[in-house]
């Protein structure tokens, strides 16, 4: 197929969601989307992956392992962290496994976990930001911040500016969210104080600022050579699709993608050899604009107070 028809009907997918967000996506793309890594390439390389005890993150550790890294899942819950260890061991007996307890929403366990992992693993490959939630009422973390926030912003931001030292040369990926194109930056109410608090719309929120984050990362963490990307999986058969949006799951089921689909470009955009920069929002091995049209972009104003707002939250600059 030529490539610019290729590149019109991929176009024309990811317009019409269903058709680019599914399980057809992939299966069609397939046939011309870039090479897989190199097998063995991340042999001798450590990859954190966080929201690593099922869904889409262990989905990404399975991916990894193969290729060599040493994976190590974190998550909230010891038990379920020992399930998906014992579920990657099962089908791979070699995988270099370790599992971590932490809550990324909580600033404090983050960084006693951060400064306990940099003296452990002093070089670090890749940080996957893979942690969610969806919670049905406002929440709020151990320091008072609104949850999701907490979970999807500043408890990732704070760890990756705790780990950028060992990071030199490395990748973070961000896993955030399609929802986001529905969604402005939130700069005027990032805690969501006013208004009827919604799950879905907190989640959608703050899938924007990450991708925002992401960028702005981008942007600080060059001078160190470390290049940042964030992705969006689709619509994945998840937990967190299936127990938050049960309707949603139920319409779509039979086309929603498996967690290894909507993985797959975490983990090419951690293993490939592929010259990408930096900064880049990616779905589906390709990247994306990171608004569904030119309406209700962020300006250089809204995105440095958004800044402001991260960094005066967690005591992390990035500098």
């Amino acid at each position: 197929m030529a490539t610019s028809l290729t590149a019109a009907v991929d176009w024309a997918m990811d317009k019409s969601l269903v058709l680019g967000y599914t399980r057809l996506g992939p299966r069609l793309r397939r046939s011309w989307w870039p090479s897989d890594p190199r097998p063995g390439c991340l042999a001798g390389r450590h990859v954190l992956v966080t929201g690593a005890s099922g869904g889409l993150g262990l989905a990404t550790a399975a991916g990894l392992a193969p290729l060599g890294a040493t994976v190590h899942l974190l998550g909230r819950s010891a038990d379920r962290l020992a399930q998906a260890e014992q579920t990657l061991l099962e089908g791979m007996p070699s995988a270099r496994v370790e599992t971590v307890v932490c809550d990324v929403s909580d600033l404090d366990a983050v960084r006693e976990f951060a400064t306990s992992f940099a003296a452990r693993v002093p070089k670090l490959h890749a940080v996957v930001h893979n942690a969610g939630v969806l919670p049905p009422e406002r929440r709020t973390s151990p320091q008072g911040h609104e949850l999701t926030l907490a979970t999807h912003v500043l408890g990732p931001h704070l760890m990756t500016g705790l780990l950028a030292d060992t990071l030199g040369g490395g990748r973070v990926v961000v896993v955030t969210s399609g929802g986001a194109y529905s969604q402005k930056l939130a700069v005027d109410d990032p805690e969501y104080l006013g208004g009827d608090y919604s799950g879905a719309t907190a989640y959608a929120r703050t899938k924007r600022m990450q991708i925002v984050l992401a960028e702005l990362w981008a942007d600080h963490l060059r001078s160190r050579d470390v290049s940042v990307h964030s992705m969006h999986p689709g619509w994945a058969d998840t937990p967190g699709v299936t127990d938050s949006l049960p309707g949603f799951a139920t319409v779509m089921g039979p086309l929603l993608r498996s967690p290894a689909e909507g993985a797959d470009t975490v983990t090419w955009l951690v293993a490939t050899d592929d010259r990408l920069g930096t900064g880049g929002f990616w779905h589906d091995r390709r990247r994306r604009p990171t608004h569904y049209a030119p309406v209700g972009v962020e300006t250089k104003d809204q995105r440095q107070r958004f800044w402001d707002f991260v960094v005066e939250a967690t005591g992390e600059s990035l500098g």
